[in-house]
């Protein structure tokens, strides 16, 4: 008997969902190299759960401007032990897989993982035919690539900008899911705050977050926001900050996009 396809309605009748950031990378922006190891990775997820996160999502290539990219097999190397520990001590918790590597994802499958989570929203082909084979939970970002890496702007660049393109390109992410024949209970969006665009395009997203559902003809409840300790909140404060300070800001902004109806939130801390 097959599985049922993953939909995310159930994990979202009771409020908000929030989604445990793990990172296992030497250099995330926030806390990279700090759960490198497979015991302080389950001590930090431990922690995550008893604050409150439903799920926890686990990444081990990082994201940031000017990261290294990581090839798939030291990526699973760094993942393995620790989906094998989580799975043991928290076996109740979904797990999310952050990569953009279709071979790291069908092994996360495989472990057990419940989201494949895609910061380049499915764009390489072998992701999406992975993702329309199988039936678990998907989140795609919009995001803009440079060869192998992302694109990252002067994060401050003056000029003006609107949220236009990014909403196109958001819109772009949805239908290639569509027509790959992927049902949308099973998808959330997320925007990708800071992925390609300076700060007036992130504030230009942010400003147009209640008029992003009938934008997209796309429920709010399903889309993921990803902004935690992102320099756009201390920009947007006119505040410096290091990002594990950023996270009163972060818990305020939540509460500004849970008021627009928006119920997924990726997280580093939970308050």
């Amino acid at each position: 008997m097959k599985s049922a396809p993953f939909q995310w309605g159930p994990l979202l009748e009771s409020g908000p969902l929030f989604l445990g950031i793990l990172n296992l990378t030497p250099d995330s922006f926030s806390d990279g190299g700090r759960y490198l190891d497979p015991s302080a990775a389950l001590t930090q997820a431990r922690h995550l759960v008893a604050a409150g996160a439903c799920m926890l999502d686990l990444g081990a290539e990082s994201t940031r401007p000017g990261s290294a990219v990581v090839d798939a097999t030291t990526e699973w190397g760094r993942l393995e032990p620790v989906l094998a520990a989580l799975g043991g001590a928290l076996p109740g918790i979904p797990l999310s897989l952050d990569t953009r590597h279709a071979a790291v994802a069908a092994k996360g499958l495989d472990a057990g993982i419940a989201v494949i989570n895609d910061v380049s929203g499915l764009a390489d082909p072998g992701m999406l035919e992975l993702a329309a084979g199988s039936v678990c939970g998907l989140i795609a970002m919009r995001s803009r690539r440079q060869g192998e890496g992302f694109l990252m702007p002067p994060y401050d660049d003056p000029a003006p900008k609107d949220a236009s393109l990014a909403i196109a390109e958001l819109m772009g992410v949805r239908d290639r899911l569509r027509g790959a024949g992927i049902v949308d209970q099973r998808v959330l969006l997320d925007p990708g705050f800071g992925f390609g665009t300076t700060f007036a395009e992130d504030l230009a997203l942010w400003n147009a977050l209640p008029r992003l559902p009938e934008a997209l003809a796309w429920s709010a409840a399903r889309m993921c926001i990803g902004i935690s300790r992102k320099r756009f909140l201390v920009a947007r404060a006119g505040m410096s900050l290091a990002p594990d300070q950023r996270d009163g800001l972060t818990a305020a902004a939540h509460a500004e996009a849970a008021r627009w109806g928006y119920k997924v939130f990726r997280t580093h801390a939970i308050r």
